[in-house]
């Protein structure tokens, strides 16, 4: 059995003093809970950035077929050429 343990690490910010006081004010509340939930909602936020900006260089640099193109004959030339088996070398059986 295998138990999974979050390691934490300790960071520390600078926050001007009317924010710690309001903070003490809303002592009931969990900041640390609250400031790391927070850091992770922007970590996601700028991975959802990396993603829309890759689709648009995606769409930009995307070639629309010509006319009358067919790319299952190039996918088939492409397997055939790439994927051929050679039965030449199997035995036939004899009976």
């Amino acid at each position: 059995m295998y138990v999974h343990v979050n390691k934490m690490v300790t960071i520390s910010i600078r926050i001007e003093k009317a924010l710690k006081e309001e903070m003490d004010r809303l002592s009931h509340l969990n900041w640390s809970e609250i400031i790391r939930q927070a850091i992770k909602v922007k970590i996601n936020q700028e991975g959802q950035k990396n993603l829309v900006k890759a689709i648009l260089i995606n769409e930009k640099i995307r070639k629309i077929a010509p006319d009358g193109f067919d790319s299952t004959k190039i996918i088939r030339e492409w397997r055939d050429r790439n994927f051929r088996i050679d039965y030449s070398d199997e035995m036939v059986d004899s009976q």
